[in-house]
């Protein structure tokens, strides 16, 4: 059962009545068999949910104690056949002291009991009048409890060869270095935290941030659930708060403040943490530990996965609430490199070339935003026109217009006549529209803009993107080269979000027309000759596909790593409704064959500012040979095309 490397969780908020162990068990059991249903490999409950939190001193009863073991034991019985994991909270007694734990069981037995280290000592919860704190040095060692021989110790990692989780309670991870941190260099990729925090004004979104925090910095999937409805309210309220965290970033999470029992759940990627924590040298992995112990745990999903996390369409662009944040920051990004490059070289002109198209635009947009901010003349950036045989009117008034608009020098030089001799001079003829007669345009407008940089002692800005570089869509030494490219670290579909967030946020309302008729205009390098109307005849989506997917998997193969076949699956659920899966393994297939076969373009690309976690400069994120067979990537396409069509059958 191929599972692509995603792990389903759950966090689970029982119901519960304080010092009833069997309403409690059975209220567990219930979840454990409805995240079991679900598919769920795991499912995490609050502390000392067998008991309830707030029993403060009948901990002191051994009534109570005693039960929690027995209630336990039955838990165990009930759950036995079923393959899904679970932890639970109780107070446990080993050496003659009460220890506040989580325990960590499976198919009818515990595989392990981890207590709680820090404990707080707070006027409304002052545990440490009930519960010894363990220590992170102690040694794990061996209890009996609920008919189990079983490992005692925070120190444990549970898991296999590749699949790895940890246990820490509540306060723990509030501490200067949580346990966490500790279990995630000693190969846990998982982590899980039974909580019981009352709630206070503003306190849930400082535990978000914490928890994102945590689970950011540990580079790590983090499973949170706290205690809710049926906890003593003699003082405070438990609003019942559960998180799914991976890397940062927020999976599912719970209703606060529901009666009744909750249960959420998502998958966690250990192929995406595993991808973070090769690459990241700051993420430090211990040797074999002595002080930490490895218990055998099955981390295998009980029924075929079916994502029920959010796959992003469009990773490259920023998300809706940080929108305007993100925008202004990529655009500084851009302004700041072109401008220290400006300082540096003593340029006296900027000279781009402006076809009306997204890419051009939003190079013209930064010169002009560095000039300004520079504090020189926008008069000093030269824009070039230069129409050729598939120039469309629509193209050509609106470069013509927004240059006009943002009050620059402006050029129009016809490449035709010169494309037309360079066909006499190499033999070609103009009537076959070829790959020579569409470079021929590409070379003659680099050429004309290179040699206006000799003689207005300027630089010539490239506007060509990252889409482009990664699929090879550039004419080597022609628009595939400048002297600073600005746009090298924006792939295609951010392109369009920038240029309508300049539009809206930085423009005249003049302006505003041009960029949002540009932002609609269909993405094309026109160089083969328009229709009997005048209309453009080539489409570059059309040739290479659809850009929204070439990004997609851009995203995923440089950032991660993935294998063809898991960013296909990614695909489809991202795309479902969009793309069907034929369209979707057709384009994958593209993209690999030109990603390999262009990369000699890459290896040579101007210099150009890094905007975002991938890049393609051979100085920097991305060095490969330029004569690498693709076949390796293109044999696992091939195996998903087969896989597909035999589903069919």
């Amino acid at each position: 059962m191929e599972d692509y490397g995603f792990f389903s969780v759950a966090a689970a908020i029982p119901e519960l009545k304080v010092g009833d162990c069997a309403f409690n068990v059975q209220q567990i059991e219930k979840q454990i068999v409805e995240a079991n249903e679900k598919g769920a490999g795991m499912v995490c409950f609050p502390e000392l949910c067998i008991t309830g939190y707030t029993c403060a001193d009948l901990f002191f009863q051994e009534t109570l104690i005693r039960e929690a073991e027995k209630a336990i034991a039955g838990l165990l019985k009930a759950t036995e056949k079923l393959p899904t994991g679970f932890i639970i909270g109780a107070p446990v007694e080993h050496n003659a002291k009460l220890y506040n734990c989580a325990l960590v069981c499976q198919a009818g037995k515990i595989a392990g009991i981890v207590p709680k280290i820090y404990l707080p000592n707070y006027a409304e919860f002052y545990e440490k009048r009930w519960f010894e704190a363990y220590k992170l040095d102690f040694p794990v060692t061996e209890t009996e409890y609920a008919g189990n021989r079983t490992a005692f110790g925070t120190n444990i990692v549970f898991g296999d060869s590749e699949r790895n989780f940890a246990v820490e309670i509540c306060e723990d991870v509030w501490a200067v270095i949580p346990p966490s941190s500790f279990h995630a260099m000693n190969r846990a990729q998982l982590i899980f935290n039974l909580s019981a925090s009352p709630e206070l004004i503003g306190k849930q979104q400082y535990v978000k941030s914490l928890l994102s925090q945590q689970s950011a910095r540990c580079q790590a999937g983090y499973v949170y659930t706290a205690a809710g409805f049926g906890e003593s309210t003699t003082d405070l309220v438990y609003a019942g708060n559960a998180y799914i965290y991976e890397n940062g970033r927020l999976l599912a999470e719970a209703q606060r403040f529901q009666f009744n029992n909750q249960l959420i759940i998502s998958e966690i990627d250990f192929d995406l943490l595993t991808a973070e924590r090769k690459k990241n040298t700051t993420f430090v992995v211990r040797p074999e530990n002595p002080d930490y112990k490895k218990i055998a745990f099955n981390l295998k999903n009980t029924q075929e996965i079916a994502l029920s996390r959010a796959v992003n369409p469009a990773p490259f662009v920023p998300t809706t609430n940080y929108y305007n944040e993100s925008c202004e920051e990529i655009f500084s990004i851009q302004v700041a490199g072109l401008a220290k490059r400006m300082v540096h070289t003593h340029v006296k002109s900027l000279i781009i070339g402006v076809s009306g198209g997204l890419d051009s635009t939003l190079a013209l947009l930064v010169c002009a935003k560095t000039v300004d901010k520079l504090g020189l003349p926008r008069k000093m950036i030269c824009g070039v026109t230069m129409p050729g045989f598939g120039t469309t009117g629509r193209t050509y008034q609106n470069a013509l217009n927004l240059m006009q608009s943002l009050g620059i020098t402006t050029k129009e030089i016809s490449i035709v006549p010169a494309c037309e001799q360079h066909f006499k001079d190499i033999g070609h003829n103009p009537e076959i529209h070829d790959v020579t007669y569409e470079n021929t345009q590409a070379r003659e407008r680099t050429q004309i803009l290179m040699d206006l940089a000799n003689q207005l002692n300027g630089m010539v800005i490239g506007t060509g993107d990252m889409s482009e570089l990664a699929l090879g869509w550039a004419t080597y030494n022609g628009d595939h080269m400048s002297m600073y490219g600005v746009n090298l670290g924006i792939p295609k579909t951010l392109v369009r979000y920038l240029v309508r967030w300049v539009a809206e946020t930085q423009m005249d309302a003049l302006s505003q027309k041009t960029l949002r008729d540009i932002v609609e205009t269909p993405v094309s390098p026109e160089l083969l000759p328009v229709d009997n109307q005048g209309q453009m005849t080539q489409f570059t989506e059309e040739v290479v596909g659809p850009y929204e997917l070439h990004d997609f998997f851009l995203y995923y193969m440089l950032r991660y790593g993935f294998r063809p076949a898991k960013i296909y699956y990614l695909a489809k659920h991202a795309f479902c409704g969009t793309y069907d899966n034929s369209l979707i393994l057709k384009w994958l297939e593209v993209f690999f064959r030109r990603f390999f076969s262009n990369q000699f373009k890459r290896s040579c690309m101007p210099d150009g500012p890094k905007v975002g976690s991938v890049n393609l400069s051979p100085r920097g994120d991305w060095r490969m040979p330029s004569d690498a067979s693709v076949n390796l990537w293109l044999q696992e396409i091939k195996n998903q095309v087969i896989a597909n069509v035999s589903t069919l059958i």
